[in-house]
């Protein structure tokens, strides 16, 4: 199954490699004036983009009299991200709130992983192509759902949440054996073209919205609707990166915090530079209509995470229990105020 979607996408225009550019070998000891960072797909790593397409690191870095080099991978899933993190092949690690949360878990006390900053506020939608689905209570056997990592993807973390709720906290994992780990372009050509075992994916934008436009999907649930608006998808690194690179980790803070005053500012030209760096195949009208959405925030301030966090902590998904958002987040110079 998971080959004939990949060839929908292929064919769509919205092919997705698992991997795109190159994990480097783990380096034993990392020294200033490299990094390596590892994002996913979709409009929300969209300051990504832009600090790679303004070279926004390489700026700051020579601001602080150094010449960095910026390596860039693209991976699938919270677990692929996770697990090149902790094995040292990357050094920014860009995935959702429960692959973060999960990683801060089993490495506290030790590696130390926590997030650098959030990458916006944006909501996702549970979208479906089978009729019968009109709320999460009406998911069966006949439904097959994609999300980028099963049980560990903040899209799946969003279901286990809306499962709790509907069901109670013992049930939360009750809607895992309906998902499917595909990326976003996969489950997004696979679900236009039809065809296949998937009837349903638990998206991002713009995979979400182009997706809507085949007239037999719908959405089931919006992620705004369980949390409020809030900030899916973070950056998080190693204490030992953070220590030991003070120069290259500031230049990357400072460089997202310039990415999201710029694509906030001019959603023009932050759609210009998405298309330009990811070259995704859309319609750049329908783009920079999408991103002018009031719900859409290009912010690195977390917004409403801890609400997540504590269910994980309540239902057993992890072991330690954040005292407040703050716990999970690194607090730099310029403290974030969020939530």
């Amino acid at each position: 199954m998971r080959k004939s979607i990949s060839r929908l996408a292929a064919s769509i225009g919205l092919g997705a490699s698992l991997v795109v550019g190159s994990l480097a070998a783990p380096a034993v000891a990392q020294a200033e004036g490299k990094i390596r960072i590892a994002e996913q797909f979709g409009i929300v790593y969209l300051l990504l983009n832009v600090v790679r397409d303004q070279h926004l690191i390489e700026k700051h870095g020579k601001e602080q009299g150094i010449d960095i080099e910026v390596d860039w991978a693209q991976l699938s899933g919270g677990s692929a991200i996770n697990d090149a993190l902790l094995s040292g092949s990357v050094d920014i690690a860009g995935a959702g709130v429960g692959p973060l949360l999960t990683v801060w878990d089993r490495t506290k006390g030790r590696q130390n992983v926590k997030a650098v900053a959030s990458l916006g506020n944006f909501p996702y939608y549970l979208v479906s192509s089978n009729p019968n689905v009109k709320t999460i209570a009406d998911i069966s056997e006949k439904d097959r759902i994609a999300v980028p990592a099963v049980g560990v993807s903040v899209q799946s973390r969003f279901l286990q949440y809306a499962a709790a709720q509907q069901w109670g906290d013992k049930e939360y994992n009750r809607l895992d054996k309906y998902t499917l780990a595909v990326p976003h372009p996969d489950a997004t050509a696979a679900l236009l073209a039809g065809g296949t075992e998937l009837n349903g994916h638990f998206s991002n934008p713009p995979f979400q919205d182009q997706v809507l436009a085949n007239k037999d999907v719908h959405v089931v649930l919006n992620s705004y609707d369980l949390l409020g608006p809030n900030s899916p998808t973070l950056l998080f690194a190693t204490e030992k990166f953070r220590h030991d690179n003070p120069k290259t980790y500031k230049a990357f803070v400072d460089a997202l915090a310039e990415a999201a005053d710029f694509a906030q500012k001019d959603k023009a030209a932050a759609a210009d530079t998405y298309i330009r760096v990811t070259k995704a195949k859309i319609d750049r009208d329908a783009l920079i209509k999408l991103i002018d959405n009031p719900q859409y925030e290009f912010t690195v301030t977390p917004k409403n995470t801890y609400k997540l966090a504590d269910f994980l902590y309540r239902v057993g998904a992890i072991k330690n229990k954040p005292a407040s958002w703050k716990d999970y987040f690194f607090q730099d110079e310029r403290p974030l105020q969020g939530s």
